[in-house]
């Protein structure tokens, strides 16, 4: 099992920004693809984004242009910089690793597709 580590969690108002990070220690080089999920209470765990390991990057129509995933290889740690938050984007977040490459560029979004998972950190958004 792959040891997902995530912190940056917390409670914020409407508008306000959070940073989550995810240290992924032995395979973060060899996975092809890593992503943040989250999932709210009485929902699916859906995918927020996902990256590959030549960068490329895939985000769900709900936070494209708020939210930014990034990598840092050298600290095998996976950055999701979340912006302009609004109350619905209130879940718990989960770190991924070992996701499927789709090709032309794109990892995939599906939880089914991800073979290793960090325990998660809450995300409270308040109006």
């Amino acid at each position: 099992e792959v040891p997902l580590v995530e912190s940056g969690g917390g409670s914020v108002q409407a508008g306000g920004s959070l940073r989550l990070s995810c240290v992924a220690s032995n395979y973060f080089h060899s996975s092809s693809c890593m992503g943040w999920f989250r999932q709210a209470p009485g929902k699916e765990r859906e995918g927020v984004a996902s990256i590959g390991s030549d960068g490329s990057t895939n985000y769900a129509d709900s936070v494209k242009g708020r939210f930014t995933l990034s990598k840092d290889n050298a600290k095998n740690t996976l950055y999701l910089q979340m912006n302009s938050l609004r109350p619905e984007d209130t879940a718990f977040y989960y770190c991924a690793a070992r996701g499927t490459f789709l090709g032309f560029g794109r990892c995939s979004r599906e939880s089914t597709d991800f073979r290793s998972w960090g325990q998660g950190t809450q995300v409270t958004v308040s109006s």
